[in-house]
């Protein structure tokens, strides 16, 4: 089981629509492409950070490039950049629970 934690600089101005867009269409069509939502937040030291937890079923690699060329995606992807970029960095780190992890419990229909 892996875990993604990832973390978005939104542009300046532009957090308000990024979280639009996961709301409207990224977290459904992460579950479509095997990426499972833990949890989302923004920082509490800079609110242009969003950052977000999330369990992969099967292999990282395949399900981001399934779910970057899925239609509905880059429809959604091109919309929303109609003004702009959303983001202007993003960071990624996968991780593996241990042993002792209460998240090392979590199967991979839950």
């Amino acid at each position: 089981m892996q875990f993604e934690l990832r973390t978005y600089a939104a542009a300046p101005g532009k957090m308000e629509a990024l979280l639009q867009r996961f709301r409207d269409h990224t977290q459904e069509l992460f579950r479509v492409h095997g990426i499972h939502d833990i949890g989302y937040w923004i920082s509490a030291d800079n609110p242009d950070l969003l950052i977000y937890l999330v369990r992969h079923e099967g292999n990282p690699e395949t399900n981001w490039e399934n779910f970057k060329n899925d239609p509905r995606w880059v429809a959604a992807r091109a919309a929303s950049m109609a003004n702009g970029d959303l983001i202007s960095d993003i960071s990624s780190t996968y991780m593996t629970p241990t042993d002792f992890s209460p998240l090392g419990g979590v199967t991979q229909a839950g």
